[in-house]
């Protein structure tokens, strides 16, 4: 008897075409088309850039509605840097700028700290809330790899499955069911981004 074949994973296309190929080489096929995010049985959203511009661009191609009903129907979903804080209320990134709204809370910029410079870049270390799903076989202290300026503030706490210091704690992953989203890049994190990715695609 043949295996059964994976659920379908597509991703939404990022606009870095190094982070695209990344990600179709280990989960799954860049789609833009509306129908077919809608007929996904797993989802992912990589981003990098600013979230003025990204909330603009799935406007545009018509996928901010195809990604709630996909999230209110529970079907597994990964957002990953700015795929994260997309998800939330609203964005203080050069402006204010409303989000997907499907988690409660906002994105708000690092403060200024000493002897920390702000993008947050480089390998730092996630500190588990709980027995994340995601997170099976990846040691509690695991170091995995950041770029970003600014960082999720949810409303609900329990949806937070790790955090990480950096000057302040603040969210580097959530689960909520099957809703699934970092701030850290996975493709950047060598082994435990791999497995971490392994993890949603095999679920």
């Amino acid at each position: 008897m043949a295996p059964p074949q994976r659920p379908p994973v597509f991703l939404m296309s990022p606009t870095s075409p190094l982070i695209r190929s990344s990600y179709e080489s280990h989960i799954g096929n860049c789609q833009t088309s509306p129908e077919q995010i809608a007929t996904a049985e797993k989802l992912v959203l990589p981003g990098v850039g600013a979230f003025r511009d990204a909330i603009q661009e799935l406007e545009r191609l018509e996928l901010v509605e195809p990604i709630r009903e996909h999230i209110r129907q529970d079907k597994p979903f990964l957002g990953i840097c700015l795929g994260l804080q997309l998800l939330f209320d609203v964005s203080y990134e050069d402006g204010e700028w409303k989000g997907l709204g499907v988690l409660s809370g906002d994105v708000v910029r690092f403060p200024a700290m000493p002897d920390l410079k702000v993008p947050h870049m480089g390998w730092n270390t996630l500190e588990p809330t709980h027995n994340c799903r995601l997170l099976k076989d990846i040691p509690a202290d695991a170091s995995v790899y950041f770029v970003h300026s600014y960082y999720v503030r949810p409303t609900d706490e329990s949806v937070i499955a790790a955090r990480t210091n950096y000057g302040i704690p603040f969210t580097s992953m959530i689960e909520r069911g099957n809703l699934f989203a970092t701030q850290f890049h996975p493709e950047k994190s060598q082994k435990v981004g791999l497995k971490l990715l392994e993890n949603f695609a095999t679920r």
